[in-house]
């Protein structure tokens, strides 16, 4: 016999009553996200082409929904410190990174060991853009062409010709690697700690080449102290209609790009990372958003987290290749 006859139902009401309320409150606090800042690690340093697009990312998502995004820079060993503060971050949908293909794709390769597994420690969130970079040369250099630094480097002894870097393992380190394993050719490379040292260097002679990025490039351009030889793009850039891409110079199918993908920490919620990405495709196809990309000489991407997870296999697989080819090794 029961010995609270009349507790019982009471009980019972109570927790049904508790059990509603529960399952109610769910979805108002999904769709309540975000209710607070959203923190945007970006794991390069200020005013290059990745914080570029990630203050244009923050600023358009703030305008368009009202929410709050704050870019927060933490550079260091080619994005790998960012990128680990990130994958350590709570799964709470308030700490996300700007993922990009140092630290997703070329890393992995590099590095005999990593602080994080790209494959196992990020939630993928998006793709947000590609930027290629531009192949350029002093003004006054003899080469005119693609074609013409590939002939000369054939006649010289192998690896006169310096290539500058903005650093060990970078997308314009890579795409010099992969252009002398095409072209069959070596250069020499000269890695610098940023695009500042490597463009002066290279203005002042004491070096041959630089993959450039675009908005780096831009202003030397212009000011008629470099020259651009060529796009690592799929298509010609808006922004530089009368420089062919590699591909059309002679090396079919190559492409190289430092993308950049919006990523959480593993096991973020999955209703918050359907709420992202639908925010980023809106935005990702706004004419001014579009417009601002290429002026910096960005290609938008976007596309479903399946879609970047795709991406990011065929990369990681493309650029492993080109480093073991290399025999490129890295501390």
């Amino acid at each position: 016999m029961n010995p609270f006859p009349r507790l019982l139902p009471r009980c019972l009401a109570a927790a049904v009553l508790a059990a509603a309320t529960l399952a109610g409150a769910a979805p108002a606090t999904a769709a309540a996200y975000p209710e607070r800042p959203i923190n945007l690690v970006v794991p390069m340093p200020p005013g290059g082409g990745t914080d570029v697009v990630s203050r244009l990312l923050a600023e358009r998502l703030g305008v368009a929904t009202g929410w709050s995004l704050v870019v927060q820079n933490k550079p260091g060993a080619t994005g790998n410190i960012g990128m680990d503060y990130v994958a350590r971050a709570q799964p709470d949908g308030y700490t996300v990174g700007m993922g990009q293909a140092a630290n997703l794709a070329i890393n992995p390769a590099l590095y005999p060991k990593m602080p994080f597994d790209p494959k196992k420690d990020f939630t993928l969130v998006g793709l947000i853009a590609a930027q290629p970079v531009v192949l350029v040369v002093r003004a006054d250099s003899p080469y005119k062409t693609l074609a013409d630094l590939v002939d000369d480097a054939k006649k010289k002894p192998a690896s006169s010709l310096r290539l500058a870097s903005a650093g060990n393992g970078t997308i314009g380190h890579m795409s010099g690697v992969m252009l002398a394993r095409r072209a069959g050719i070596e250069f020499l490379h000269v890695p610098y700690k940023g695009a500042g040292p490597a463009v002066t260097d290279l203005v002042g002679g004491q070096t041959d080449l630089y993959f450039i990025t675009p908005q780096t490039a831009f202003p030397l351009l212009a000011a008629n102290k470099l020259r651009a030889l060529a796009v690592t793009s799929n298509t010609r850039l808006a922004a530089l209609p009368d420089v062919p891409t590699v591909a059309e110079s002679g090396y079919p199918g190559f492409e190289a790009s430092a993308w950049t993908g919006l990523v959480g920490p593993a096991h973020m919620p999955p209703d918050m990372v359907t709420q992202l990405n639908a925010r980023i495709q809106t935005v990702l196809k706004e004419p001014d958003l579009i417009k601002r990309l290429e002026a910096e000489g960005s290609q938008p991407l976007g596309g479903t987290p399946a879609d970047f997870e795709a991406y990011m296999k065929s990369e990681t697989t493309k650029w492993a290749d080109v480093v073991k080819a290399a025999n490129i090794k890295m501390d």
